[in-house]
């Protein structure tokens, strides 16, 4: 079944067919029903027990699990949430369990909630034992110490009983609320987002980093007039990147070569020339005192060029090790023409170095224990890299540091490495059978977007940087709301928002 998001929404419930293979309708269908939520992202913890329910097996007790259905505006349920099964007991106690606001009642905390308590059998045709409904606002009052409960009603048994009263009570032992901080929340506490950008054959990808704000917002739906604020503040603090990473490997070429990617044309400027010149227009705006600490990898630097020297894999283009920051884009434009003429470009492609780099910055972030710093690597690769066992066992440490990678493919080689990176067909897991603690990894191939590569350059950077940074925002949500911690101060952009009823 095929549609567009405008169908669903327009005609709020949407009823198609299954196609089979050929395209034919087959006679099973789905309904996709629209429901408009109150933008609320908190998330509540739950905890329920029940005592003397009926009991509804002959040689045993009941083994007792509880449903919660929230009722939608067309009268049909929907599924929130199912305990685990306590088996041989009439009075349980459940795990308690999370769930989102929007998921228990769409944000509505008079909306009704129907409970079911079941007795499991193992043939799937579980015996009923009792319901009851309530809404949010009921279950609210645990949290201001009020005995929350209800007697959970079999409707047949009291029609059919004359003294019937319940077949059990259940009662509501916890009612949590957990905030859920959003990316906006933690730009505006102050938080700032480093990057590192190791680049791979020079193209114009580099405009990411000056569409870092814009591009992380739009792909977080954020409101005009909050993007509007942020362009504001902008002004005063640097959001822009901290490091800028150049590749000099020899895969780019010879840069006497015109073929090169590094070739110095003299009436024209090269591929990273004009990625360099495209992201300054955008990223001064961005940063506060327009200076760029900018480091070249991957090659051999004078005067040791000696056969068995070490490769050079963090050095300042402007050679000073003490300041390597350059004077806006023009000063960084300068030092690349500068310093390529005394480089001997080398390899190989290794990227766990410098992962396992900026995963050290991002390490000495934790000991804040504050929404300061989030680390962001982006590298530009044209091939298979050369040390995936390597890369795999850094990811891995990373996963649990405030960092993220975006891996962005050019050219028409094999990315299969790459993707298995992203995880997005699997849980990525080290050398050693160690999984990653959350999904860091974004891989987007850039021939996806080759076509319109001259345009994009010209009139649309943020399309790219959009593509890339789609799981940005909420990668740095879940790492800090993973570890509970709070944006920083916000009374600045608290105070100049509107919030939703």
């Amino acid at each position: 079944m095929e549609c567009t998001l405008g169908q669903i929404v327009s005609q709020r419930k949407l009823s198609k067919s299954l196609l089979k293979q050929g395209n034919t309708a087959g006679k099973s269908s789905i309904t996709v029903i629209a429901e408009e939520l109150s933008g609320n992202d908190d998330y509540v913890e739950l905890s329920f027990s029940a005592r003397k329910l009926d009991d509804k097996d002959f040689f045993s007790k009941s083994d007792p699990f509880l449903e919660i259905f929230r009722m939608n505006d067309d009268a049909t349920q929907q599924l929130v949430h199912r305990t685990e099964v306590i088996m041989n007991n009439l009075n349980p106690a459940w795990k308690s369990f999370k769930v989102s606001v929007n998921s228990l009642c769409s944000g509505d905390q008079d909306r009704r909630l129907k409970c079911i308590v079941w007795d499991w059998d193992s043939n799937g045709k579980h015996d009923f034992i009792g319901e009851f409904s309530s809404t949010f606002k009921e279950m609210l009052a645990a949290m201001e110490g009020r005995q929350v409960q209800w007697e959970c009603i079999n409707p047949k048994y009291k029609v059919k009983k004359k003294n019937y009263k319940n077949s059990g009570i259940v009662i509501l032992n916890l009612c949590k609320i957990h905030k859920m901080h959003s990316f906006l929340d933690y730009i505006m506490g102050g938080c700032q987002i480093q990057f590192t950008i190791p680049l791979e054959e020079g193209v114009s990808c580099v405009i990411f980093l000056g569409t870092l704000v814009r591009g992380i917002l739009i792909s977080s739906v954020i409101m005009i007039r909050e993007l509007e604020y942020i362009e504001e503040l902008s002004k005063k603090r640097s959001y822009a990147f901290r490091k800028v990473a150049i590749d000099f490997t020899a895969s780019n070429g010879d840069p006497r070569n015109s073929c090169s990617l590094h070739y110095i044309h003299p009436y024209q400027p090269n591929e990273y020339l004009k990625a360099l010149v495209a992201v300054g227009e955008i990223c001064q705006d961005y940063d506060s005192d327009k200076m760029f600490p900018v480091y070249g990898f991957g090659a051999r630097i004078p005067p040791d060029f000696k056969v068995g020297v070490q490769v050079s894999h963090d050095f300042a283009i402007n050679f000073n090790e003490d300041n390597p920051e350059c004077a806006g884009i023009q000063g960084v434009v300068e030092a690349y023409q500068n310093c390529l003429p005394k480089l001997q470009l080398y390899g190989p492609t290794n990227i766990a170095p410098i992962i396992q780099k900026v995963a050290k910055s991002a390490s000495e972030e934790t000991n804040s224990k504050e929404a300061a710093q989030y680390f962001i690597l982006l590298i530009l690769t044209d091939g298979v890299i050369t040390d995936m066992a390597d890369t795999r066992e850094a990811i891995v440490h990373a996963s649990h540091l405030p960092m993220s990678v975006i891996i962005v493919g050019v050219g028409n080689a094999d990315f299969s490495d790459m993707q298995m990176l992203d995880g997005d067909d699997g849980i990525l897991r080290s050398p050693k059978g160690e999984p990653v603690l959350r999904d860091i990894v974004q891989f987007v191939p850039f021939r996806n977007f080759k076509h319109v590569r001259l345009i994009f350059i010209v009139a649309s950077p943020a399309a790219l940087a959009k593509s890339v940074l789609a799981e940005v925002p909420n990668q740095v949500v879940d790492y800090y709301n993973g570890k509970g911690i709070k944006p920083k101060c916000m009374s600045e952009y608290e105070s100049s928002r509107t919030l939703a009823p």
